[in-house]
């Protein structure tokens, strides 16, 4: 069943969904694992929001293209970006939490954020408790146990990501 963008963009669904070529998507969430590691993340961009010069929101709506929209768990701004209620710029940074997705639809992710020039994407796997980065140059595991990005300089050792656990 397909839906139109505008009953998409008026509906609120909980927890919000994505919205791919006419498609109604459902995210995998709702797991204590995942939930912790979301609100580890937020507090670690919070508390460095100023010095970094950034901003931290979770489940953004995203528009990655005309017909697509996207809703990564965290999503990282450069403060000196303007964005609107659903962002319609690249972020910064996106951020997934995936334990169960196939790497196909993690590629699908991955190339829809890339292609819309978000220069940094980490998919966070916490049942192998790896994290993983993507930017233009393709994914590579955090082998350091670091993830990163740059301009600003960001640095999150995966291993404090899982610290509640």
């Amino acid at each position: 069943m397909t839906t139109s963008m505008e009953q998409y963009l008026r509906t609120s669904y909980s927890p919000d969904r994505e919205y791919l070529d006419g498609r109604i998507v459902e995210r995998n969430l709702g797991e204590r694992t995942h939930g912790r590691i979301q609100r580890t993340l937020i507090v670690y961009f919070h508390l460095r929001a100023k010095e970094l010069g950034i901003e931290v929101v979770p489940e953004q709506r995203v528009q990655v293209s005309p017909t697509r929209f996207r809703v990564p768990d965290v999503t990282v701004i450069k403060a000196s970006q303007l964005q609107g209620e659903i962002f319609t710029a690249p972020p910064h940074l996106c951020i997934e939490l995936s334990k169960d997705d196939t790497m196909l639809y993690i590629q699908e992710k991955n190339d829809d954020y890339l292609r819309f020039g978000v220069p940094y994407v980490w998919i966070i796997n916490p049942r192998l408790r790896k994290g993983y980065m993507a930017t233009k140059a393709g994914m590579v595991e955090a082998e350091s146990g670091v993830l990163a990005a740059s301009d600003p300089e960001i640095r999150v050792p995966v291993a404090e990501l899982f610290e509640d656990d």
